[in-house]
């Protein structure tokens, strides 16, 4: 990730990237960094609903209760969240709020937006700075004039899987490890989107409590089986070269040839026959 900039910018693209997979199928879409302004404005993450419905499986802890419009900021491990940042979301909330509504003086009604803060370790600057409650592990609200913003810390969520994407953006080496282990994927590209955060967080010495090997061994063999075989494709063809001879050699056989048809495994095995070098005649035996 070169540039601070950049490394920063990327931090939150995968964020919003792995939110978009979490409400897959979902009455949500997540848009990332939307443009709310001529002078490029850029808020984190917007979760919009879209159709009725409700999310399928558990949300991580402090995301229960989505409205219509919910507003999220994200600060990563290299980041503060501090007053500056909340007065930004609050900000990105009035342009929203304007943008989305039929016109400024018929604004969708407030009851119809959150605004959240997720962050990977806990703001203790702000937490003294302004009214703050917490309401569970992990999760607080903060009082910011007449607005509660709902406050996320990826790094004190209890270890449970329903956590696990907030997990991958803690600034704990452990809980990382374990978001990669048990987060659900919902779609195919998601083994790709990890491994570009667990590349992200060794280039930048991040402490990681297993080796990229590893993890791919074990995200694969937690997740492979239970994919179709269009997704177990598109797995394997989303890890780079290097990597892919080493997952594919980790499967047992089954798991190997899954997906494919009786005809496409004799069509490799005579190829592969014939690619074979004949073994060496042995000299007959005089009489």
């Amino acid at each position: 990730m070169a540039g601070k900039g950049q490394a920063l910018r990327e931090w939150h693209r995968l964020f919003g990237l792995l939110l978009t997979d979490l409400f897959s199928g979902s009455p949500f879409v997540v848009e990332i960094e939307a443009d709310l302004s001529v002078q490029q404005q850029l808020l984190d993450v917007v979760i919009v609903r879209r159709r009725r419905g409700r999310f399928s499986g558990r949300l991580p802890d402090g995301l229960e209760g989505l409205l219509a419009h919910n507003l999220i900021t994200f600060k990563s491990h290299r980041e503060a969240l501090d007053a500056w940042a909340m007065k930004e979301l609050v900000g990105h909330y009035v342009a929203y709020r304007k943008l989305v509504s039929s016109s400024p003086s018929d604004l969708i009604a407030e009851d119809q937006f959150r605004l959240y803060a997720v962050t990977a370790r806990y703001p203790q600057n702000l937490s003294a700075q302004v009214p703050w409650q917490r309401v569970q592990a992990g999760v607080y609200d903060c009082q910011w004039g007449a607005d509660t913003i709902r406050v996320v810390v990826a790094g004190e969520l209890s270890r449970e899987p329903h956590n696990a994407p907030l997990h991958l953006f803690s600034a704990s080496p452990d809980l990382v490890g374990f978001g990669g282990r048990s987060y659900e994927r919902r779609s195919g590209s998601t083994s790709g989107l990890l491994i570009q955060l667990f590349e992200g967080l060794q280039s930048e010495g991040f402490p990681m409590p297993y080796t990229m090997e590893e993890f791919q061994r074990q995200f694969v063999k937690d997740h492979f089986p239970r994919l179709t075989p269009e997704e177990q494709e598109d797995v394997i063809n989303s890890l780079p070269p290097e990597m892919r001879k080493v997952v594919v050699k980790s499967l047992p056989p089954e798991e190997r040839l899954a997906g494919l048809t009786e005809a496409q495994i004799r069509q490799y095995l005579n190829r592969f026959s014939a690619e074979r070098p004949a073994a060496p005649r042995k000299p007959r035996r005089k009489t």
